[in-house]
């Protein structure tokens, strides 16, 4: 090109030159005729010259590029030829134009020309690269070796015709993978086990035998531990620390933690069944931050009843077991620590708001009045947040209604949020998920949160709370806060409706004591019949209409049977009261020989709610977990937005399926 532009200003040089001489002859000849003849031959010459220069360094150019081009060419097609990399040619269509031999060799000399290119790159899209022009494809796997392909689509035109070719390159990446999966397999995981009930466990054994269930227990724990090739410390009483690596967790998981169904099965002298929880972290970018994992993990585990473990990889949580009933804690200690740190709250907080969960029922609002009893004998303001009344609390809100000092005790969430201080104390009862309170927004509003739930803890939790007091085991969140107001008072003041609806709650949770019940949900209710609870009218706050009950009637006779021993019912869309009307039919459902669980949907405004009971053998709480619903292993609930109840009745049927062939590994 500098040539050619050298040349074309020469040209244009020489002939600026010319057109002066021949000026100049012109001028000498008007003097003098006979130099003017010898100057236009001298110019004559000259043009001439020119002339032949001109063509010669024309024809010296041509010869260059012509060259030039060749030299490219073959630099070009040596180039692709010798390229270290595996490459390929297709068309449009994809079919298979050309390859070099690197690419031919990962098909160990398969002849495969014109064949199409899905037949060994599926993971290749075409389509893409029509469109993007360029296009990138990681981690390809060909022959049990993985490829980066880089893909370029380039356009030819030969004569008048035109036509797309896709040149694409194989980059081995197959180390790479190799030393990431090694990594990744490598990682640190930290665990911490724990036997959950070990002094309730060593106070029901017999002195002689109790070396023999401690050193069982320790026996099976180190085993499982040695078999997975973890490292292992014991720190305290049946509390132990583990180090092992991401792909011996993963083995675990396969396995499910077997170590829970061991220990279960010790049987050296103890009566009560042994059981474990373990909380894992992974995934920590730290040391410390795996710590803070296994120790989340480890709550998670503790708050949804033990016996399971819990998986925590940053933001994701995996369960495993929790399949038995929750193993009840005889001694109250907690309880009394519990009801002396709320005290010291209400008494340093502004103001005290109480904060349930949505479509709220008899042991939400039972409780909400029993700590809302606790703030005004300790004389501080306190309203109940409600914002719509529906059929399960209707006969207690009615009676309610009747006592003046309620008139102001209960507010909208609006209202309650206006209310809200840093400095108000939001104590929030029977439901420990933000997103299933009255009014998530009163969370975010304050610092001073108090959660008192006797609900399986879930992935979704309120994890800013000052004091956080959930017991799996309990009957009832309204046990919970009959055991607090027992110990927060010497001399329990507290009104009959209240008692009331405190023992309304215990008895709709246990379904009159028949589900659910230890030694101190007995004593909750002794407790509260002894300040005043009448059973009879207790009994007459969820009292049904006829219509309900001819309703409830009709959904347990049209239920069908799933897997032989679980019944599946839906609640007409005209029924009044869907949801009250589908707990209550899944209760029912319950009392006929041969069902062992029952799951009833009911649509409200769009959404389907579903209620699940079991007698036992089928843990509804894990089943309905998998849609993104909680509760207990005989008692659960789960919410599905914007869907059908046929489509519901599906999903229903896919989790049981799951939660059976978990069962079954």
């Amino acid at each position: 090109m500098k040539l050619r532009k050298f040349s074309v200003a020469f040209a244009k040089d020489t002939n600026l030159y010319l057109w002066i001489i021949a000026i100049s002859v012109l001028i000498i000849g008007i003097f003098d005729y006979r130099l003017g003849i010898a100057g236009i031959l001298v110019l004559i010459y000259l043009v001439v010259h020119n002339m032949r220069t001109a063509t010669r360094k024309k024809e010296e150019l041509r010869l260059y590029v012509e060259n030039l081009s060749e030299s490219v060419d073959t630099a070009t097609k040596n180039a692709i030829l010798n390229l270290p990399f595996p490459l390929v040619i297709v068309d449009e269509e994809g079919f298979i134009n050309w390859y070099n031999t690197l690419f031919v060799n990962i098909f160990e000399g398969e002849y495969i020309l014109d064949k199409r290119l899905s037949s060994y790159l599926g993971a290749v899209d075409l389509g893409r690269i029509l469109k993007n022009g360029t296009e990138e494809f990681k981690y390809v796997n060909v022959k049990d070796r993985y490829y980066d392909v880089y893909c370029n689509l380039i356009n030819l035109k030969e004569n008048s015709t035109e036509r797309n070719i896709i040149i694409m390159y194989l980059v081995d990446k197959t180390d790479f993978i190799a030393v990431k999966n090694k990594y990744h397999d490598e990682r640190t995981v930290i665990s911490l086990l724990q036997v959950d009930n070990y002094e309730e466990v060593l106070k029901d054994v017999e002195e002689l035998a109790k070396p023999a269930v401690i050193a069982e227990i320790d026996r099976r724990i180190k085993a499982w531990a040695s078999l997975s090739n973890a490292s292992i410390q014991k720190y305290s009483n049946g509390e132990y620390i583990l180090h092992f690596t991401y792909h011996q967790l993963v083995e675990m998981e396969e396995k499910r933690f077997d170590i829970l169904d061991s220990i279960r099965e010790i049987n050296s002298g103890n009566r009560t069944p042994i059981t474990i929880s373990i909380g894992v972290g992974v995934n920590g970018k730290t040391i410390a931050e795996l710590q803070r994992f296994s120790h989340s993990a480890m709550d998670i585990a503790l708050g949804r009843g033990g016996d399971q473990a819990v998986v925590k990889d940053n933001d994701k949580l995996s369960f495993y077991g929790g399949k038995t009933k929750a193993v009840e804690k005889r001694t109250r200690v907690k309880a009394r620590v519990i009801a002396y740190a709320l005290r010291q709250l209400i008494e340093q907080s502004e103001n005290v708001i109480i904060l349930g969960h949505e479509m709220p029922d008899l042991d939400c609002l039972g409780s909400a009045l029993g700590i809302y009893r606790c703030c005004k004998n300790l004389n501080k303001d306190v309203k109940i947040v409600i914002n719509k009344v529906n059929a399960a609390i209707a006969n207690l809100w009615h009676e309610l209604e009747e006592d003046e000092e309620y008139n102001d005790a209960f507010i909208g969430s609006q209202d309650a949020i206006l209310n809200c201080t840093k400095n108000t104390l939001v104590v929030v009862v029977d439901v420990s998920r933000p997103g299933f309170t009255e009014c998530r927004q009163l969370l975010e509003k304050t610092e001073k949160v108090v959660v008192i739930d006797h609900h399986r803890r879930g992935t979704e939790f309120i994890d800013n709370a000052v004091i956080t007091y959930i017991e799996p085991y309990a009957s009832s969140t309204s046990e919970l806060v009959t055991e607090i107001l027992q110990y927060m008072f010497e001399k329990s003041k507290i009104k009959q409706i209240e008692a009331e609806a405190l023992l309304a709650g215990i008895f709709i949770d246990t379904k009159n004591f028949s589900f659910q019940t230890g030694v101190r949900t007995f004593e909750a209710a002794s407790f509260l019949r002894r300040v005043g609870a009448d059973t009879t009218l207790t009994r007459q706050l969820f009292q049904d209409d006829m219509e309900t009950f001819l309703t409830r009637a009709d959904v347990v006779k049209s239920a069908t049977m799933f897997k032989n021993n679980i019944a599946i019912s839906r609640i007409p869309s005209e029924a009044k009261y869907p949801a009250l009307v589908a707990a209550q039919a899944a209760d029912e459902l319950l009392n006929i020989k041969g069902i062992n669980a029952s799951f009833v949907l009911s649509q409200v405004n769009g959404d389907v709610f579903i209620s699940g009971r079991s007698l036992g053998d089928i843990n509804v709480q894990v089943v309905l977990e998998k849609l993104g619903g909680g509760g207990h292993l005989t008692v659960a609930g789960a919410q599905l937005p914007g869907i059908s109840i046929n489509d519901g009745i599906s999903k229903v049927k896919a989790a049981i399926e799951e939660y059976l062939r978990e069962g079954e590994k």
